[in-house]
């Protein structure tokens, strides 16, 4: 069996298993994006019914959810997916878009997904170079695949995914493998409190609540993975994309103005984007400033 160091000095064996391993970890993604919002549901509904000490036979019986079980199954019709039916994108194209049994139409979301799981993790190992660098970025690159389509679906953003992400980036660059680890700290920190500061302004001007405290936390994590000097980039960037986003919803989709749109998807833009060009970014941001 060839090992690492084989893989990696041979492209031709190394970019055709990362696609494998990644189209593998997207499938797995459209797992996680349908199944968490609906484990944390029941475990918010089963933590209101302890609450308000409803008796055990009075309680709504539904069926338990967890990453691994129950097997997937059709929507429409429940046949149980067979293996051979959930090989990322290729299943996908065999089965002509359909369910095998009932024929009726799969979600092209769930290839597309795959797909771009495949992509941005092949650019991501492209650019960074496939060492301890490039490999652990690969982690924060899953993260907010997942996190940004759950914001898209649920405006939900999971502690789940972000607080682990948010440790995790602080315990990498302990050993200072993306940046040291005093900007990480101060990263976390400071990710964190602008948006918790817009947030109560805007708050205490308005009375509503401009965003989630999930937004919070993910900007936190953002900083303890790239350090508290992309933090201003990535804040600038999340908001020039939403802003685009948020007018054409408004412009061409008729989308209503008090309509919430969720943010985490433009931090998680902009996170990757600073992931991939950070150097550039920061002597941008400090050309700006002439520092």
């Amino acid at each position: 069996m060839p090992t690492y160091d084989t893989l990696l000095s041979n492209p031709a064996y190394f970019y055709p298993f990362l696609v494998f391993l990644s189209l593998c970890i997207g499938s797995f993604l459209n797992v996680v994006i349908l199944r968490l919002p609906k484990m944390m549901e029941q475990d918010w509904r089963c933590q209101c019914e302890e609450f308000l000490e409803i008796p055990e036979g009075d309680r709504k019986p539904e069926k338990k959810f967890t990453l691994s079980s129950p097997n997937s199954t059709c929507p429409k019709c429940g046949h149980e997916i067979k293996p051979w039916e959930n090989i990322p994108v290729i299943s996908y194209l065999f089965l002509g878009g359909k369910c095998a049994s009932c024929k009726a139409p799969i979600s092209i979301r769930y290839p597309l997904i795959e797909a771009a799981t495949a992509i941005l993790s092949v650019f991501t190992v492209a650019w960074l170079g496939a060492g301890e660098k490039g490999l652990w970025a690969l982690v924060l690159v899953w993260a907010l695949i997942a996190l940004t389509v759950i914001d898209f679906d649920t405006q939900l953003l999971p502690d789940s995914i972000t607080l682990p992400l948010l440790w995790l980036g602080l315990i990498l660059n302990y050993f200072g493998v993306l940046t040291d680890f005093s900007s990480a700290f101060w990263g976390a920190i400071f990710g964190y409190l602008s948006l918790w500061s817009i947030y109560w302004l805007f708050k205490l001007v308005t009375g509503k609540e401009g965003m989630g405290h999930g937004d919070f936390k993910l900007l936190g994590a953002l900083g303890a993975w790239l350090g508290w000097q992309l933090l201003p980039a990535v804040i600038l960037l999340s908001s020039v994309v939403g802003a685009i986003i948020g007018i054409s919803l408004i412009a061409f989709r008729g989308h209503g103005r008090e309509v919430p749109i969720p943010f985490g998807p433009y931090l998680a833009i902009a996170g990757l984007l600073a992931l991939w060009f950070g150097p550039e970014l920061q002597a941008l941001w400090f050309s700006y400033l002439r520092l």
